[in-house]
């Protein structure tokens, strides 16, 4: 048999499956005569699998960036060179009633706007400008400033939110009014090249134009009221102090004044949180607009109102004398050997209606409030109903933010909330019946209350706002035959029992607790009052009144806040003065 000759080139079985240990000459080292092993499947289909999911997530992602959000970031990038720029409408201007300049914007133009970021920029820089020269108008005008999270809530054009120049009313006129004075934000949209030059621009829609607020506020007057206020603290020992002076036709207010006041101006730049802490910090609460948030119980000035109630439900006729000896004693049922003796501030002797008000006899109302011996007493219910009539323990209504609406003490709210003594006793209505214990009022709800005595029971709506048209003269504005008076409500009880009333409170200035205003260039009629707080270690001075007597046309409404307990004549001195002022510098009013 022929062997088959190999071929040099060609490599035999045998060949391949020699082992480098049996042939001398392999460099093991260098892994020289090892078997390579074949690469196996399951790595190919791994690389496979690996290489799909990539390039799935890239299609993803491109799938993302060009269909989902592929206008979102369309609009990105021609905001790289279209900007939008917002159009500030300067806020409304504000004016007293004679067209006095309370507020206004001081407008200083900047550089070129296109240089900065997108929608934090103008070429203006509004400020709000406080009228200095009238002190005494921070808690009517208030203030603005930038929006807080709670205002955001309630903001229309929230795009705008943040920028420097997008302030809103944040206490007083600004804020009530702030729809009117901010108007509506405007926009343009301008094209930019690579280095921000300005190529082009276009308005895409005007800021409508915003309006001015005429006040029914006389600001010379309110600002002497405002200093008249804070001379009567310093002097007598008052932590604070306010007045309200109101038309008993209309009720526009002519004067709304506090002391203290936060200065206006400060806070609508906001850029001083050290001037701004000084506010913050007093004890005297310069926050606090004490004319429609000041609570305070009415002490005396509320017996007219009991006045009323007795002569309409028959308690008592206005000519019919009681004895007052100082004080009243009933029996104590806890400890029948001590009475409970309920005092006079003096010893008034016999009054009738007319000279109880005039001299201001606690002991009277005693009886015809809570009842005595023969008197039967109108009762805390029905004392209540008569208060919430004259709308006591409700809002008045004002145009200003923050107004309390004040408390009317009554059995069942005792019951709830007093837990150490929820018994309603005869002497909680005798303490209502002068205006003490839980009795709360504002200033402004007791000139509504003056002004309705004045006209017959009429209680009327406060108001600031006179006008809000763009095109109303900046002078002689005010026409009080175009001040329609909203009225909330008309009382049904006779008038003659406003008319006994109204001559007490006049014979209080002849010849009672207020005849320190006797005398003056105009006759007034009015109330005085003095109320303890706390543990009776201090007093709030008060007085209600209206003028002139014979023919009403303003109600006035004064308090002084904790003064020494000695010092009862706060309010009546305050008003002096501004009646005295008033005839020399505005003798109209008192025409």
């Amino acid at each position: 048999m022929k062997r088959k000759k190999i071929k040099q080139n060609e490599i035999s079985l045998d060949e391949i499956f020699l082992d480098s240990k049996n042939i001398p000459g392999f460099d093991t080292e260098r892994f020289e005569g090892r078997i390579e092993k074949a690469l196996e499947k399951n790595i190919f289909l791994s690389a496979n699998i690996i290489f799909m999911a990539v390039l799935f997530l890239i299609i993803s992602r491109i799938f993302y960036l060009q269909i989902i959000n592929g206008e979102k970031f369309e609009l990105r990038a021609e905001r790289n060179h279209l900007r939008n720029i917002p159009i500030f409408p300067p806020r409304g201007i504000i004016y007293d009633r004679n067209g006095e300049n309370l507020v206004w914007n001081d407008i200083k133009k900047l550089g070129d706007p296109v240089s900065d970021s997108d929608l934090e920029f103008s070429n203006e820089i509004i400020e709000r400008r406080y009228n200095g020269y009238f002190p005494g108008l921070s808690h009517i005008v208030g203030y603005v400033g930038l929006p807080s999270a709670d205002d955001e809530k309630i903001i229309k054009d929230d795009e705008f939110l943040g920028l420097k120049n997008y302030k809103i009313g944040k206490a007083g006129v600004e804020k009530y009014y702030n729809e009117i004075l901010t108007g509506e934000m405007g926009r343009k949209i301008v094209e930019v090249d690579s280095f921000g030059s300005l190529i082009s621009e276009n308005t895409q829609k005007g800021a409508r134009e915003t309006q001015p607020v005429f006040l029914t506020i006389d600001a010379k007057l309110n600002s002497k009221s405002h200093e008249i206020l804070g001379k009567v603290a310093k002097e007598r020992g008052f932590r604070g102090g306010a007045m309200v002076i109101m038309d008993v036709g209309t009720g526009g207010i002519l004067a709304l004044a506090n002391f203290p006041e936060y200065d206006s101006q400060v806070l609508s730049k906001g850029d001083s949180y050290s001037d701004i802490e000084v506010f913050l910090n007093d004890v005297k609460k310069p926050f606090l607009n004490r004319t429609v948030s000041g609570l305070y119980p009415p002490g005396s000035i509320i017996k007219p109102l009991i006045a009323i109630a007795a002569l309409d439900e028959n308690i008592i006729k206005a000519d019919e004398v009681l004895k007052t000896h100082g004080s009243i004693s009933l029996p104590n049922p806890y400890f029948p050997d001590k009475k409970s003796v309920f005092y006079d501030w003096k010893n008034h002797g016999p009054v009738d209606m007319r000279r109880a008000l005039a001299v201001s006899s606690n002991v009277y109302f005693y009886k015809v409030g809570g009842g005595y011996e023969n008197i039967k007493g109108l009762g805390a219910n029905a004392i209540k109903k008569y208060a919430e009539m004259f709308n006591f323990g409700a809002k008045t209504g004002i145009d200003l933010p923050s107004e309390q609406d004040g408390l009317v003490p009554n059995p069942e709210l005792k019951s709830k909330f007093d837990l150490n003594d929820p018994v309603w006793r005869i002497g909680d209505t005798y303490n209502m019946s002068i205006g003490q214990g839980n009795f709360q009022v504002t200033p402004v709800q007791m000139a509504v209350f003056a002004a309705a005595i004045a006209n017959n029971g009429i209680i009327l709506k406060p108001k600031l706002l006179f006008s809000s048209e763009s095109g109303s003269a900046p002078k002689d504005v005010f026409d009080a035959e175009k001040m329609n008076g909203e009225v909330i409500k008309k009382i049904d009880i006779d008038k003659k029992n406003f008319e006994v009333v109204r001559e007490g409170m006049r014979l209080a200035v002849l010849e009672g607790t207020a005849r320190a205003l006797n005398g003056l260039g105009v006759s007034i009629a009015g109330k005085t009052g003095t109320a303890e707080i706390g543990s009776g270690k201090y007093v709030n001075s008060w007085f209600i009144g209206f003028f002139p007597y014979e023919n009403p046309r303003f109600a006035i409404s004064v308090v002084f806040e904790a003064g020494n307990a000695e010092n009862l004549v706060g309010a009546v001195f305050a008003t002096k003065e501004i009646l005295e002022w008033m005839e020399i510098n505005t003798p109209e009013y008192l025409e």
